[in-house]
């Protein structure tokens, strides 16, 4: 089979556009996030300590949405399109939806920049946890409500392309990454009404000044509803990659077709159900609605089990293709150093790490500990920062060639590059877990801690020193995929690009049961499933608090709703804490 862009060279325009639109959010909030890390740890300092937030709230807007979703789009189009072996029904109409999206990162994009020059009339200083009582410019909401209708459309392009498919193939079996887009998609749909009726309902209200006040909980509650199915968002076109491009590029075939349906089937079921594991520390919520949320998240380590199991054996069946031996000495005969293959296994690696960092943060007791400390954005950092971005840079090398029709500038720094990533996350993910046991908090520009004595974890100034080192290397490492990115774009063209075929697995979809590709059933289940994980739950915490707050300054209602959660300390010492109530509750957030 030809490249991607002989095939479909208006979508190809569409993908491509999308993976550059992914690589600039990249770029920029690679920058903000070394601004960031080298103020924290004391390092450098180019900004003053009131705008930290500005840029924290950049980096986190413009990596795990803005990069991770545009690249996703991508994705997904190409696996639709190949793997039903058709174009788009109307490439206006997915144009429209790359356009939508596009105006939302503009209009969201505007509203935190302009805390760099306009720190009252126009900012967003809310981070990518924007739910009250931090409020943002009426824009930034106004740009999420954007791009979350442009992500809506682009799941109504797909599945029209399906439905058009399947008028045609009544008897067919959903191919394998189709089947992914649609599940993922599904769970996308019900996640969203969460977050949409957040912004819509109750936050740009208030941004406008039409209602008063809000209430907290609630809002942080159908932020969460959003905010955790957000990661499986983000994770399921790198499981897709997974089990898609890492057995062709083992040089073997994936491991069984049945197992990866089952596998997406329980993301759809499980992802949304469990957000409230987010706030174990939130007193307006009750401890059963808790435990329920903590038991239901234990259930989503099946899935990622499934994955590792099919996966590496789908590598060893290509390694064992290629002449590898032995119970482990098959590892030596992967290609290592296609950069390609190396970058999804690193990602991988590094996501099993972040898995089990992931079970010490499910579980009510052990999260008590480590909720507010440095420990969860060093879990983050494996599984978005990593698993994620890691897999989309190394996929890269593959896809550019494909939709551009232009050769790979350099393959041999495009390895370097992936390398790089593995080993910068390593130092700075593995001192912000040691950082977090310690007590070091998350999301402070002036971290006040002082530990003056050694502990078997480590110093503070050691730990600092590894996560700015840790930040330097995943700069520079952004820098040269950026830049083989651009040299790639306008490289000559190509004429003996690989191949854009991917081969059959071992077991087929004929070995899957029918009723998995029942997308009814398991959508009916999972809408069952929110209903019982949140129904109670949030008309408590509205009974409590009320729908939109019992009324009054939004900051004073918020010390209510903290109290408790440090140690001995009630409502009026918690104000008493810090100068500023916005310090206070970015810290907590």
């Amino acid at each position: 089979m030809s490249a991607y862009i002989d095939q479909f060279p208006a979508e190809a325009k569409v993908i491509r556009s999308a993976f550059y639109t992914s690589f600039i959010a990249l770029a920029l909030g690679a920058a903000f996030g070394l601004i960031q890390t080298l103020h924290r740890t004391d390092i450098v300092r180019v900004i003053p300590s009131e705008m930290y937030y500005t840029v924290l709230t950049a980096h986190g807007v413009l990596l795990v949405v803005t990069f991770t979703i545009f690249f996703l789009v991508a994705i997904f189009t190409w696996a639709v399109t190949t793997s039903l072996d058709r174009g788009v029904e109307d490439i206006r109409f997915t144009w429209s939806w790359y356009v939508l999206m596009s105006l939302g990162t503009l209009f969201a994009a505007v509203a935190i920049l302009a805390g760099f020059t306009d720190r009252t009339e126009m900012s967003a200083d809310v981070l990518f946890t924007f739910y009250a009582p931090l409020q943002a410019h009426p824009i930034f909401y106004i740009g999420l409500v954007l791009f979350v209708i442009g992500t809506w459309l682009a799941g109504a392009d797909w599945f029209r392309s399906w439905w058009a498919w399947k008028q045609e193939n009544p008897d067919e079996r959903i191919p394998l990454p189709t089947f992914m887009v649609l599940t993922t998609m599904i769970m996308w749909y019900l996640a969203t009404l969460g977050v949409a009726t957040s912004i819509i309902v109750f936050l740009i209200p208030w941004s406008l000044g039409l209602i008063d006040t809000v209430n907290p909980t609630l809002t942080r509650t159908l932020f969460w509803f959003w905010g955790h199915p957000v990661v499986y968002f983000w994770l399921m076109p790198a499981y897709m990659m997974w089990y898609v491009m890492l057995p062709k590029f083992s040089g073997g075939r994936l491991f069984s077709d049945p197992l990866a349906r089952v596998v997406f089937v329980l993301f759809l079921l499980l992802s949304t159900p469990v957000g409230i594991h987010h706030q174990y520390l939130d007193p307006g919520i009750a401890e059963g609605f808790k435990f329920i949320a903590m038991t239901n998240t234990m259930f989503l380590l099946l899935p990622s089990l499934l994955t590792a199991f099919t996966v590496v054996a789908s590598m060893e069946h290509g390694a064992r293709q290629r002449g590898g031996e032995g119970y482990f000495g098959w590892l030596g005969a992967l290609p290592w150093r296609d950069p390609v293959f190396a970058g999804m296994a690193l990602a991988g690696l590094m996501f099993a790490a972040g898995g089990f960092s992931g079970m010490i943060n499910a579980g009510m007791n052990i999260n008590y500990l480590v909720h507010n400390s440095l420990w969860v954005p060093g879990h983050f950092h494996l599984t978005v920062g990593t698993a994620v971005a890691l897999t989309f840079m190394a996929v890269s090398y593959h896809f550019i060639p494909q939709v551009t029709g232009r050769r790979l500038a350099s393959k041999q720094i495009a390895l370097f590059q992936v390398v790089l990533w593995f080993i910068g996350m390593t130092f700075m993910s593995n001192a912000m877990h040691r950082g977090g046991l310690l007590g070091m908090p998350r999301r402070t520009a002036e971290p006040e801690y002082d530990f003056p004595f050694e502990t078997a974890i480590g110093t503070v100034g050691e730990l600092n020193a590894q996560i700015a080192l840790g930040g330097v290397l995943l700069t520079l490492s952004t820098v040269l995929f950026v830049a083989n990115m651009l040299i790639t774009a306008l490289n000559d063209p190509a004429d003996d690009l690989p191949s854009n075929t991917i081969p059959e697995p071992l077991s087929g979809s004929e070995d899957a049961p029918l009723v998995l590709d029942n997308l009814k059933l398991w959508t009916a289940i999972a809408v069952v499933l929110v209903i019982f994980a949140y129904s109670l739950p949030l008309g408590s915490i509205v009974e409590r608090g009320g729908l939109f707050g019992p009324g009054g300054d939004a900051f004073p209602m918020f010390i209510e709703f903290v109290e408790g959660t440090v140690f001995g300390l009630t409502g009026d010492s918690v104000s008493s804490l810090v100068n500023s109530p916005l310090e206070w509750l970015r810290a907590m957030r």
